[in-house]
């Protein structure tokens, strides 16, 4: 049998497994003027009984009452369904972008006036809710800030139910936290040329190569051409020497590279022109249906693509991205080791590296690489140069970097 020892000892269990989640919710709304107040009515209580002093136990009653008045504050439950809609969830920096926040009550009762909390971004506001009645709905507009590029938390949607005296304070998360992408603002670019080769199964550039790929046609035999290439029993029928031509089917690889360090860059303005010229360069690069790459700092996206989404991916990896202490050299290696197969390297970076630097950051890549180093330098006039068979773009901003570009690539 069970003995009446093995009972108690359940039961106790029992009631503890029950009463400490209970116990633990209780005292995680105690604020720290409530925990201050607890303090000194056990200080005073324990002052009274042990020396007799009846200030000190007026003090301990006083303070007794106040806990259990400010504890009727929390009696109850608020039952509410809230819902936020930020439209669009991604936005270039200066675009408008709004919300709304919907909030109803499901409570069987009128909900009185409560405080929502909606954090956003690094602010946020507070919104005094009416008193609402059963199924009552109420709607707030709200504004998000996109002067900065970046990645903006939304929520979540909080109500906090307190006392006047602030000794207890309960806080119920309604919503989850989204994100709104803030993409760095980008210009037109002209479809890349520099003779990259594009993939087969979007369109093909006119450049063949003798590499055994994918057969293209034949044609006549020039002096130089590998003899393993002739297609013989073609030559017999035409009498002359006829040639296996193949087309690349390699498809092109655009990596770009940013300088992620502050000391690169005479300002913030500068670092925000470098990437908005990476967010430039990756956009134009789906829309080319290259593979694109992007790294700087701790940030890597490695091989983004048009069918896999590449265009939001890239601006969202530039929106998350910020100015840190890193190695160029370090990152452009890392780059060239997740993307060996690159065939344009876009190198952007402000006034201060030394050109040793940049060639080091360039010779990272394979010789088959274009390779382009892009300065922002807002003092000094756009313009194009090539140095030790290395490109240098200068930028002052973004705007002229359409024109200085083409003509970097084509050179």
């Amino acid at each position: 049998m069970i003995s009446t020892r093995s009972l108690a000892l359940a039961a106790r269990s029992a009631f503890v497994g029950v009463a400490r989640p209970a116990v633990t919710k209780w005292f995680g709304t105690v604020t720290s003027i409530g925990w201050g107040v607890l303090l000194l009515g056990a200080l005073a209580w324990v002052a009274a009984t042990a020396l007799g002093w009846i200030e000190a136990a007026v003090v301990a009653m006083a303070a007794l009452f106040l806990v259990i008045g400010a504890a009727f504050f929390m009696i109850g439950r608020t039952r509410l369904a809230v819902a936020t809609v930020v439209e669009p969830p991604r936005v270039a920096v200066g675009q408008a972008l709004t919300g709304e926040l919907r909030a109803r009550n499901e409570a069987r009762g009128p909900l009185v006036s409560t405080s929502l909390e909606f954090p956003i971004g690094a602010g946020g506001v507070t919104y005094d809710l009416p008193m609402l009645l059963p199924s009552a709905e109420h709607t707030e507009l709200f504004v998000v800030p996109t002067q900065r590029r970046g990645v903006i938390d939304v929520g979540p949607v909080r109500t906090v139910r307190g006392d006047p005296l602030g000794l207890f304070r309960r806080v119920q998360e309604w919503t989850d936290r989204t994100e709104v992408f803030v993409h760095p603002r980008t210009t037109h670019l002209e479809p890349f040329g520099v003779g990259l080769v594009r993939d087969l199964e979007g369109s093909t550039a006119q450049n063949t190569s003798m590499s055994d790929l994918a057969f293209h046609a034949l044609r006549e035999y020039v002096p130089g051409d590998d003899l393993r290439h002739i297609h013989w029993r073609s030559s017999a029928r035409h009498g002359q020497l006829l040639v296996r031509q193949f087309l690349d089917t390699r498809r092109s690889h655009i990596v770009v590279i940013v300088d992620s360090s502050p000391t690169s860059y005479d300002s913030e303005e500068e670092y925000e022109t470098a990437m908005s010229i990476a967010g430039s360069l990756l956009r134009r690069g789906i829309l080319d249906e290259f593979d694109v790459s992007f790294a700087t700092g701790d940030v890597l996206m490695v091989r983004a693509t048009a069918a896999n989404g590449g265009g939001r991916s890239a601006l969202d990896t530039c929106s998350r991205a910020t100015p840190q202490q890193a190695n160029l050299i370090e990152i452009t290696a890392e780059a060239a080791r997740q993307a060996p197969d690159a065939s344009l390297v876009m190198l952007v970076t402000g006034r201060y590296p030394e050109f040793v630097t940049l060639q080091r950051a360039a010779g990272q890549f394979s010789v088959d690489a274009t390779t382009v180093a892009v300065r922002v330098d807002s003092s000094q006039r756009a313009g194009f140069k090539a140095v030790a068979d290395l490109p240098m773009l200068t930028l002052p901003d973004l705007d002229q970097l359409p024109i200085v570009l083409s003509k970097g690539l084509s050179g």
